[in-house]
This record gives C-alpha cells, sequence and structure tokens, in this order.
C-alpha cells in the first residue's frame, strides 16, 4: 500500500473526519487489523483563509505546495488536498509535486456519473460555489451544476463554514438553513445533493436530503484507499 499523504487543517474537523474514513476504508477493503499508512500535515487554516479572502492564487499554491513537499520527504506516495476550496491549485500541485494527486473533483463527478445523475446542487464556500475551478470540472462530464441562487444564502454557508463547522460547532438553525438552500436546488431540478466542503458532511446526513447526497470527504478519502491499494488512477 502507498503511503497517503493528507495535506489537512482545511478545517482541522473534517481532517479528523478524513483520518477516521480513509482507514475504515483500508480496513474494508483489507479487513483484520489493517489499516492505513499515512500521513497528516496540518496547515494553520488562517493563512489559507487569508489567501482566498485575497484571490490570492499563488500564495494558496505556495502554502499548499509546500506541505505536498513536505509529505512527499516524508515518504508518502500519493497525496491529497483535505478541502474542495483547496483544488483551485490542484492542477498546478499535481503537475509539480511529482507525485499522484487524488482530485476531489474527479472523484465526485465518477460518483455522480455511477449513479446516472445529471444535474446536481452543489452546496461549498463562495469560492467552490462562485467560481469555476469546481463547476468547470463537473460540466466536462456532461454534469450540470446549478448552486443556491440568493448570494446571502451563498455567504450564510461561507460564514457557518468559517465559524461554526470549521471550530466544530454544530448548530440546529444552522442545518435547518442548510437543508432549506439545499431543497430549493432540488425543486430547481437537482437530482442530487453535493456536499462540496469537506465541513458539511458534519451536519448534513443522506437521511436529511429527498435525493442522493454525495459527500465528498468520503468520495475523496474512499478514492485516495483505492489508489494507495491497486495504483489504478482515476478516471476522467
Amino acid at each position: 500500500m502507498k503511503k497517503i499523504g493528507l495535506v489537512g487543517g482545511m478545517s482541522w474537523t473534517s481532517t479528523i473526519d478524513y483520518y477516521r474514513l480513509i482507514n475504515e476504508e483500508t480496513n474494508k477493503r483489507l479487513g483484520g487489523l489493517n489499516f492505513a499508512e499515512c500521513i497528516v500535515y496540518s496547515i494553520n487554516f488562517d493563512d489559507f483563509n487569508k489567501c482566498n479572502t485575497a484571490h490570492d492564487w499563488n500564495g494558496a499554491f505556495a502554502l499548499l505546495s509546500a506541505a505536498a513537499a513536505q509529505l512527499k520527504n516524508a515518504g508518502a506516495g500519493v497525496i491529497m488536498l483535505g478541502a474542495n476550496t483547496a483544488h483551485i491549485v490542484a492542477d498546478r500541485i499535481g503537475e509539480t509535486i511529482d507525485l499522484p494527486l487524488i482530485d476531489i473533483r474527479t472523484a465526485t463527478a465518477n460518483a455522480i456519473l455511477e449513479k446516472q445523475i445529471q444535474k446536481i446542487g452543489l452546496l461549498g464556500t463562495v469560492y467552490t460555489m462562485e467560481l469555476g475551478f469546481y463547476k468547470d470540472k463537473l460540466s466536462a462530464q456532461g454534469i450540470e451544476v446549478i448552486i443556491p441562487k440568493q448570494k446571502p444564502d451563498r455567504d450564510f454557508i461561507e460564514e457557518t463554514l468559517l465559524h461554526e463547522l470549521g471550530k466544530g460547532i454544530m448548530n440546529n438553525e444552522t442545518k435547518k438553513e442548510y437543508i432549506r438552500i439545499a431543497n430549493a436546488l432540488i425543486s430547481e431540478g437537482a437530482r442530487g445533493i453535493v456536499l462540496g466542503c469537506t465541513e458539511i458532511p458534519l451536519l448534513i446526513k443522506q437521511e436529511d436530503m429527498s435525493v442522493p447526497v454525495f459527500n465528498t470527504t468520503q468520495i475523496h478519502a474512499a478514492a485516495a484507499v483505492a489508489f494507495a491499494l491497486s495504483g489504478t488512477p482515476q478516471r476522467h
């Protein structure tokens, strides 16, 4: 099994989830007392958030590529960026790190296509929802992506991701709002909901929705384990 290198800390709450899911998936596949060989480099989220707020993608690239390089030097054989938003610079890191990089967008697109869904609603940070780096990756596979129409709804998700979920605070009123926003996307024709921020699955579960929910943390972790065990590249 290749050692999995996870760039975490975006935020620490979802990094815990990644660690659990990676090990659960490894044990599911191998059984017994087998668990993952993995290395976690947890960055300071404030540094990452400052880059995002300033739309300083060169700064984000420098921060995350340095973390990926540390993981490579520590013996990682495959790299993961443990956040959807971090994939703004995933292609650049993949081109420079000289290691396989498991792309959360590719893994998510594969999961959507497996369910034969062609139109999904996307929830995530304002960057994931509003910029093209995520939607374009799914659209290239024939998946139509819609996001919350109202800017206040998108801003609400952003603020609660930063100041609640990213700090481990789970608020039932916030959950109700997320469900309301997701249901609005379903009413617009979404046949699935992508939880496109790795903190959202801490709050929203499949049982909360009337359509398939795509937990990107779980999908990403499973894709990384599959690669680490087989060395088979992702499709698309």
